[in-house]
């Protein structure tokens, strides 16, 4: 039987895996439960600092699977919303996962697969992947990642991408903020391995308030996120990884951030 994700774990990082090359890593429900699972797994291992999604073979991820989406033009109403929120639940998960994620794009990410990978926090790409939400073009609506895309690139481009339907290249991507960097193919692990151990330098608790923040905070108004930034600030205080910084840069060492 072919696992949908495969799971490696490298030092502190966990390496998920999209496990569908021959259909271009298309989100299928078992895909979808599965990275559910794992990204939750991963949360909850404290020995995983950061995590990282990529994708096998030649694409990162061509959205959902449009075989599974024609079965489900004949469901009823109810198995087509159970059908979204187990979607949903996924991209939420991804956006309010406490550690920090790496999305390493290996190959286009389309529809879906561009949302995937939006809602990660960091997103390294080779030259060749092109990024882009063709739902339009085939009756369908990006529905839930255009939540998160306005967050991610700003009102003005999302309509751009969602409306025209058309995929841009990586080295575009760069260009108005949806990708943070573009890497040479054969660069891409290394690349991201030396991200990833940079990210886990940051104390854990320091990056999941960090993350919890950015979560919330752009929904709010000024008063309202200036209200909440001093809430998490006073909470940040007394944890022990705030005593465990503070000795570490007195006693001028590295910090040991007990995960």
């Amino acid at each position: 039987m072919t696992h949908t994700v495969l799971r490696e774990d490298d030092g502190n990082r966990r390496i998920l895996t999209l496990n569908r090359p021959e259909d271009r890593n298309a989100l299928n429900p078992e895909l979808v439960e599965t990275l559910t699972g794992e990204l939750r797994v991963a949360v909850e291992d404290e020995a995983v600092r950061v995590i990282v999604l990529t994708g096998a073979g030649k694409s990162f991820c061509a959205g959902a699977d449009l075989k599974v989406m024609s079965s489900l033009q004949i469901a009823t109403s109810r198995e087509n919303l159970e059908d979204c929120r187990r979607l949903m639940a996924l991209y939420r998960d991804l956006a309010r996962c406490p550690k920090p994620v790496v999305a390493a794009v290996n190959g286009h990410a389309l529809a879906g697969g561009c949302g995937l990978a939006a809602l990660c926090d960091i997103i390294l790409a080779v030259p060749e992947a092109k990024f882009g939400y063709p739902e339009v073009r085939i009756g369908f609506v990006a529905a839930m990642v255009m939540v998160f895309l306005q967050r991610a690139i700003g009102d003005r481009k999302a309509r751009e991408l969602l409306l025209l339907g058309e995929a841009v290249t990586a080295e575009e991507a760069v260009g108005f903020g949806l990708v943070n960097c573009v890497v040479p193919s054969g660069e891409i692990a290394g690349e991201t391995r030396r991200l990833c151990e940079t990210l886990a330098l940051a104390a854990p608790a320091s990056v999941a308030f960090t993350k919890e923040l950015l979560y919330h905070a752009s929904g709010l108004s000024l008063e309202q996120a200036l209200d909440l930034a001093s809430t998490v600030n006073a909470m940040s205080r007394s944890t022990p990884d705030m005593a465990e910084g503070l000795q570490a840069f007195l006693e001028k060492r590295r910090p040991s951030w007990n995960r």
